[in-house]
């Protein structure tokens, strides 16, 4: 099981940014996929955005243009700049990690909110 610690979450005013980090540890098996998912309350979670060892991304329509997701393989961390916040963002926002078996891994969750 990969573990995944989530960071750089809060409250921020509409039109700001912020940016997430989370880094994964504690598996001897190699982390392909990493992305973001959020989840507001009495909704599903859904894909913010996902990115790949080689660095290919995939985003919702909803965050295109604003959101950029990264990676540092090195460090086995990956990074989600988020601009242009609009209260529709506010959400719980979670770090997963899929091995090279398929596996996923969730983060604990760190809180976004954009006030209007």
């Amino acid at each position: 099981q990969v573990r995944l610690v989530e960071s750089g979450g809060g409250l921020v005013q509409a039109g700001g940014s912020l940016r997430l980090s989370c880094a994964a540890s504690g598996s001897s098996f190699r982390v392909n996929v990493m992305g973001w998912y959020r989840q507001a309350p009495g909704k599903q979670r859904e894909l913010v955005a996902t990115i790949t060892t080689g660095g290919s991304t995939n985003y919702a329509d909803s965050v295109k243009g604003r959101f950029t997701i990264s990676r540092d393989n090195a460090k086995n961390t990956v990074y989600l700049q988020m601009n242009s916040l609009k209260p529709g963002d506010t959400c719980v926002y979670y770090c997963a990690a899929d091995d090279m078996f398929g596996r996923r891994s969730w983060g604990q969750g760190t809180q976004v909110t954009v006030s209007s």
